[in-house]
């Protein structure tokens, strides 16, 4: 997504945008360059001029002075076809709302077709790494994603990227590289961004510079439909053909103003009926998710800094082109602050996916995002995030701890049935999950709904009473099941979970500073000084190895480490006095 983005600035064009004129001086579709020169130097064809094969629907395209257009007609949310309703388990419990920004409440969720699912996810502009932003983003409509695949429908999940853009030019520049390779190298630094953080693959990603013929034909549309205007060889959109522009931002005419882009000698271009040029921005999505979903489709999504002025111009665009264009959820997420200041490069705490994912596990990243509500503003801290560590690492060791017991007992004749009180927190704990994410996905309370079967199974592995119980064997199995398929529909299942605790550990130690050799030769000193009486030694080496996070489990098979808290961030989340 392109989480960062601000309304471009762009040139007044005076005839036509005084105070009293009914010209809003909106965005410009089309804008081209004043030199026909390549990248190069050289007079050459655009290379990135290349036909299109995947559908033929209508963009918007800026040239030399691009604004982008704002206009907006009314999206006509027709909601025919069943509801969702909530089958996780055996049973079916809670009918799903979505908030809809639009219509600024939640709604029973209906597609379009029933059983079938067209959701667009603004994707980034690929001209550096990924920040915590983006992770928040894309994290929580993937959590979207396989709520809805969970719930058996057939998901259509496009999602761009924006390989054509000014950031991506200047970053070009400055490392003397082809803007196109560049944009390439970080949607690839983007996806391995994705793989750490278990976000599923969308079923399409589309590039702007492949969809070039999209964005033309949809900006020929607007044209022909009377909603955009030439000057010289620049497109512009005619924002006040629109009187109901702002339905979704809340944003009146009055406050907004024209965004360029321009394109300057020496920059990429593609050719188009108006010229040399390239699209604005906000054409991009129109064109790419008419292409794959249509002009009507059922969930438009990104960041909460895309209402205003990117989906307020896409639905205008949309509409221009296509009177019956119509999308029946918009949904956004909140942003993201660092230590409770709002996260930008001027304030120095810009921080990307990568830092975060060098100290700890990338699902340690994902917890924490989904800690929160999607649409709630969310505050990155270390303390917030050794916190999630230290849980996942908890829930990690005690799905570890069951699949080993299992795999001792696998030859155990079942009964195919567990006790009622088993069954019974079984059922709440099915009840609670489908209900927080049927309620908007509020993640933060099916993340809670864990704590009691994971209480459950480490009973039934570590205690006395748990170890007698009758059908223990068969109720962990069913526990297991249960726990790992929240697990997955929330992205929190890793492909090993003996894999994914060494990987904590490992973080855990560079986190410290410390070698996990100097950690045993520090736990054999604290053995010596225990069995010589020295207990204040005893305790000092276990203080000192806390105060950097690192755990001892003293149990009947000797001295163990794992993460844990370090001293700082316990006293820092005890409740004052």
């Amino acid at each position: 997504m392109a989480a960062d983005r601000k309304l471009p600035k762009a040139p007044i064009v005076a005839a036509l945008m005084s105070q009293a004129t009914a010209w809003l001086r909106c965005s410009s579709l089309f804008l081209s360059p004043p030199a026909t020169r390549s990248l190069s130097g050289r007079r050459r064809r655009s290379p990135f001029a290349y036909p299109v094969t995947t559908g033929l629907f209508p963009s918007l395209f800026l040239t030399r002075r691009t604004k982008f257009s704002l206009a907006i007609s009314r999206t006509h949310c027709s909601l025919s076809s069943s509801s969702a309703s909530v089958t996780f388990g055996r049973e079916a419990t809670a009918e799903f709302y979505l908030y809809n920004t639009l219509t600024k409440r939640k709604e029973l969720f209906r597609p379009r077709v029933e059983g079938k699912v067209g959701m667009y996810v603004c994707g980034v502009t690929a001209y550096d790494l990924s920040h915590i932003g983006h992770a928040r983003a894309y994290v929580s409509f993937d959590v979207l994603y396989r709520f809805l695949k969970h719930l058996r429908y057939e998901v259509l999940y496009v999602r761009n990227f924006t390989d054509v853009d000014d950031k991506i030019i200047a970053r070009a520049n400055e490392l003397g590289e082809d803007p196109l390779i560049l944009s390439s190298r970080f949607c690839d630094e983007f996806h391995s961004d994705m793989v750490h953080l278990n976000c599923l693959l969308p079923t399409v990603e589309p590039c702007v510079s492949t969809h070039m013929n999209q964005i033309i034909d949809m900006i020929k549309k607007i044209l022909d439909n009377g909603f955009a205007y030439r000057i010289d060889d620049d497109v512009y959109f005619s924002v006040d053909k629109f009187p109901l522009y702002g339905q979704l931002s809340g944003r009146r005419l009055e406050d907004n103003r024209a965004g360029e882009r321009s394109s300057k000698a020496g920059e990429p271009f593609w050719e188009s009926p108006w010229g040399r040029g390239r699209p604005g921005w906000h054409i991009e999505c129109s064109a790419m998710s008419a292409a794959y979903l249509g002009y009507s489709f059922d969930i438009h999504g990104g960041g909460m800094d895309l209402v205003f002025p990117h989906h307020e111009n896409e639905i205008a665009q949309s509409c221009a082109a296509c009177k019956g264009s119509s999308i029946s959820y918009w949904v956004h997420n909140g942003f993201v602050n660092v230590e409770s200041e709002k996260m930008s490069k001027s304030l120095g705490n810009f921080i990307t996916i990568r830092q975060v994912i060098d100290l700890y596990h990338p699902m340690a990243l994902r917890l924490f995002l989904i800690g929160t509500h999607y649409r709630s503003p969310i505050n990155y801290s270390s303390t917030q995030l050794e916190v999630a560590s230290d849980r996942l690492y908890y829930i990690y060791q005690t799905m570890c701890d069951c699949e080993k017991t299992l795999i001792q007992n696998e030859i155990e004749n079942l009964k195919g049935s567990v006790p009622a009180d088993i069954e019974g927190y079984l059922s709440k704990f099915r009840v609670d999950f489908e209900q927080s994410l049927a309620d908007d996905l509020h993640t933060s309370v099916a993340l809670a709904s864990f704590s009691e079967p994971l209480k459950i199974v480490n009973d039934l592995l570590h205690t006395r009473k748990g170890k007698k119980q009758q059908m223990r064997i068969d109720s962990l199995r069913i526990l297991e099941k249960e726990i790992k398929d929240g697990l997955a529909i929330l992205g929190l299942k890793p492909s090993s979970f003996t894999e994914a605790l060494v990987q904590l550990r490992e973080k855990a130690l560079r986190r410290a500073g410390i070698k996990e050799e100097q950690v045993l030769q520090r736990m054999e000193e604290r053995s010596s000084a225990r069995n010589a009486k020295q207990y204040e030694k005893s305790d000092e080496i276990r203080k000192e190895l806390a105060s950097v996070g690192i755990t001892l489990m003293d149990g009947p098979d000797g001295t163990t480490w794992r993460p844990g808290l370090p001293l700082h961030v316990q006293e820092k989340l005890a409740p004052a006095a």
